[in-house]
């Protein structure tokens, strides 16, 4: 049925959850998908009441990768332009990045778009029989995704090629061991651990939150010198926030503090 909504998306207290929701398929991403899912970014990005996106995917499979027959036929001059009006790119390759932290939980079959979305997002769970690859060489495409970007700063040149330009499927462990997942759980718990996480994540002050991963970004984007440069200015800025004086009183008073992102 096309009428099914290709992507979730819930509201527990701070964070979105946004469930990729084509199991038939195995979550294979046709343009509907895409498309949704950037609108479920833009949403993630502009409410100020949302704090983390949490990735998840319904089903046994993460995703399959792209639904080539589906998308083959959109591939214009530019390539693929999927992002409505109100959407951001998940994959964050224009030039415009979601200023939330995100986390994903991933199982089963993950493929191609599926580790390019881990490596556009700040925090990977996986599911121990989780298999991974990026096979775009054996379909006659390149990843577009960022993963010739962000692969390569990951893992390390070396490791990152072995894995892009064979096609070959690789487990939990080389994921792990290259530094594109975090953490590995037993299989069925990866949407439990990333959900804690991303829980973690929304209490702390989310305007502090929102400036640690944009400064991050810089220094990667621009170099140490520029994050540098930031560094003062910024904590000028979160220092005369109702948030920071609620950091103070906490740490003052020894009781928890409920930051208001102000």
């Amino acid at each position: 049925m096309t009428d099914q909504p290709r992507i979730l998306t819930e509201r527990r207290g701070h964070i979105l959850l946004i469930g990729v929701n084509r199991p038939e398929k195995r979550n294979a991403a046709d343009f509907a998908l895409l498309q949704q899912l950037s609108l479920a970014y833009g949403e993630l990005d502009r409410d100020p009441e949302l704090r983390v996106g949490l990735i998840y995917a319904v089903g046994e499979h993460f995703t399959a990768g792209l639904d080539l027959a589906d998308i083959g036929p959109r591939l214009g001059p530019n390539g693929l332009e999927m992002v409505p009006e109100g959407g951001i790119n998940p994959w964050q390759v224009d030039g415009i990045s979601v200023s939330k932290p995100v986390v994903i939980a991933v199982q089963g079959t993950c493929l191609t778009l599926g580790i390019e979305l881990m490596l556009a997002s700040d925090i990977v769970v996986a599911a121990q029989s989780t298999k991974f690859g990026q096979i775009e060489v054996a379909r006659g495409i390149l990843p577009f995704g960022g993963a010739t970007i962000r692969f390569p700063r990951a893992a390390g040149w070396g490791n990152a090629m072995r894995w892009l330009l064979t096609g070959d499927l690789f487990d939990t462990i080389e994921a792990h061991r290259m530094g594109i997942v975090q953490e590995i759980v037993p299989d069925g718990t990866q949407f439990d651990r990333a959900l804690e996480l991303a829980e973690k994540i929304a209490a702390q002050a989310p305007l502090a939150i929102q400036a640690t991963l944009a400064n991050a970004r810089l220094a990667e984007r621009e170099g140490a010198a520029s994050a540098e440069a930031a560094l003062q200015p910024t904590l000028a800025r979160l220092v005369a926030t109702e948030d920071s004086r609620i950091g103070m009183q906490s740490f003052l008073t020894r009781t928890p503090a409920v930051f208001v992102g102000r």
